[in-house]
């Protein structure tokens, strides 16, 4: 593994067909020496932009007219080894790569459970504060558009590299559900795992609507205390 190249999107919703990439960013980790690059970003063309995803990210329609539309060959080359992204469940929805891919947020629940936020620009703040990255200020400004984004996500997957944590542990982590550190849901919310009541792990893993990650979570939980007893 040599260069990780992070990437961010924004779009006009939430799921595709319908909803297209408006602009989008890479910004490469150098694996070897520890370094943030500098990031590359650009507008892309959409059929419409809605006002409640423009009220997000502040891009207009008018902007990205005359735009090619985004096309996933933009974003890869033969340096790059590994893709990256902080929530990568979103951004594979509206890209696709044989390489193996690496979701920090996934990485971050996992190695720092107990950060009062897992965001992009939470983690950021937190671990900045902690004296564990440095990025330059005025490149992760303004938020929400995918150039800042991903150099912010870069930071994040550098102190993770820094913490010990291997490319390929992040690439296996990225492939399971995500953990929480918490229950969220009903009177145990709030509440650390080994917490919550037997009874109520048994009901949530029989839930057939609820949310896969919670009932795994729970599963996990489960087998966990289940493997403590013999």
């Amino acid at each position: 593994m040599s260069i990780v190249r992070v990437i961010d999107f924004e779009t006009t919703g939430f799921e595709p067909p319908v909803a297209q990439v408006c602009e989008a960013a890479y910004c490469d980790y150098d694996v070897g020496d520890g370094s943030v690059g500098e990031y590359m970003s650009w507008l892309c063309g959409v059929d419409a932009m809605p006002p409640d995803v423009r009220a997000v990210h502040h891009i207009s329609k008018s902007e990205c007219d005359g735009m090619p539309p985004f096309d996933v060959d933009t974003m890869d080359d033969d340096n790059v080894t590994v893709f990256c992204a902080h929530n990568a469940d979103f951004e594979l929805k509206f890209f696709s790569t044989p390489k193996p891919f690496i979701c920090t947020y996934k990485a971050a629940l996992r190695v720092w459970p107990d950060a009062p936020t897992h965001s992009n620009g939470g983690l950021r703040y937190w671990l900045e504060d902690q004296g564990k990255i440095n990025p330059e200020h005025e490149k992760t400004q303004p938020a929400h558009r995918a150039g800042p984004d991903a150099y912010v996500t870069a930071w994040i997957l550098k102190a993770l590299f820094d913490e010990g944590i291997t490319g390929k542990q992040m690439v296996s982590w990225t492939k399971e559900p995500k953990i929480m550190p918490k229950c969220t849901i009903g009177k145990f919310r709030g509440y650390k795992w080994p917490d919550v009541e037997e009874g109520f792990l048994n009901w949530m893993t029989r839930q057939t609507d609820m949310e896969y990650d919670l009932k795994w979570n729970a599963a996990r939980e489960i087998k966990r205390r289940q493997e403590n007893d013999n």
